[in-house]
């Protein structure tokens, strides 16, 4: 049984935080706004978390684009397009430009989901639409080939993550009043036939949130319906990087506005901090991370759309807003460059 923690949310994130010297390289951040179609690009300063918008912003992407995910060389990024059936897939250039490449790889029906493995071999997309996932091979170019045909996999998702090791495939969804875990076993990017021994796992009512910590020993899922966090033990054999986070973050999307942030025991316990909440703009629905883990960015949804900047004290968690950025349209995804 999972063990579970009280909060009202709609997404966590787990954070891996290291404590890096002043750093002079760019890094970029983008995030989505599917009803006009486009998506926002900011220059991060990785010393300030201060975001200033690219001239070249806002970009046109694919009909209804609604989530991102950026190649570990930081050469690509991917968006699946839910309005189109497909994802596209851009270049990004030295000064975080985007350049979309002439084909659209073709999907299932209503693509909202992207993840990728570590290694940035495979892209696999949650087809909200007809309940499946696509599973595509990337080449050096960037370019996608589809790996067998779509997966069917029973339930609308709402969230998927690949395991730290690369052998798992983790996929939260509703059934009725309740909420499931899907795990499927990857071998060179391929599903398995059918889900591991026990899956589905019960959850919290509307598992929208789904984070792995980085050793893959503990998985969380924040449940939307319940107003509550699950914490679950994951088998040793998926166990094969050491680096674990220390802090998660959970966006609360009732009011008051806010993030509640955990401590992450060695048994995988959470702690509330002493310093959370923090506030948000109204209607926080996601969160990401630098590479740096210096700084934090909180996507919301609320009657004026925004991102804003939080830097992370690594010592205790704490976090201190560094500045809200409004942007026209609501956003569903950020992605930021390594």
């Amino acid at each position: 049984m999972p063990k579970k923690a009280a909060a009202l949310l709609l997404l966590c994130v787990g954070l891996s935080l290291c404590v890096g010297c002043t750093t002079t390289s760019n890094q970029y951040l983008y995030a989505t706004v599917p009803a006009s179609n486009e998506i926002v690009a900011y220059r991060e300063d990785p010393n300030s978390g201060v975001l200033t918008e690219l001239s070249v912003s806002p970009i046109t992407a694919g009909p209804g684009v609604e989530s991102i995910v950026i190649h570990p060389s930081g050469k690509f990024l991917y968006a699946a397009n839910s309005g189109e059936g497909n994802v596209s897939t851009f270049t990004i250039g030295s000064q975080g430009t985007l350049s979309e490449s002439a084909s659209r790889a073709a999907a299932g029906s209503v693509p909202t989901l992207l993840t990728m493995d570590a290694g940035g071999n495979y892209l696999y997309v949650a087809n909200a639409g007809s309940n499946d996932i696509s599973v595509f091979s990337i080449g050096s170019t960037g370019s996608l080939t589809q790996v067998n045909a779509n997966f069917p996999i029973g339930m609308t998702p709402l969230n998927m993550k690949v395991s730290p090791s690369g052998n798992f495939l983790y996929v939260t969804g509703q059934g009725g009043s309740q909420g499931y875990i899907e795990v499927f076993s990857l071998s060179q990017g391929v599903l398995g036939q059918a889900p591991v021994i026990g899956s589905p796992f019960l959850t919290g009512s509307g598992p929208y949130g789904l984070v792995i910590d980085q050793a893959g020993k503990f998985l969380y899922t924040a449940n939307k319906g319940d107003s509550t966090i699950s914490e679950f033990t994951i088998n040793g054999d998926a166990l094969l990087i050491d680096k674990s986070g220390k802090y998660l973050y959970v966006a609360n999307q009732s009011s008051p506005s806010n993030l509640a942030g955990f401590s992450i025991g060695s048994d995988g316990g959470l702690t509330l901090l002493s310093s959370s909440p923090f506030g948000t703009a109204t209607n926080p629905s996601f969160v990401a991370t630098d590479s740096g883990g210096k700084y934090l960015f909180v996507g919301s949804q609320g009657s004026s759309s925004s991102v804003q900047s939080f830097s992370l004290d690594t010592s205790d968690g704490t976090l201190t807003s560094v500045h809200t950025y409004t942007v026209t349209g609501t956003t569903t995804s950020i992605a930021i460059t390594p």
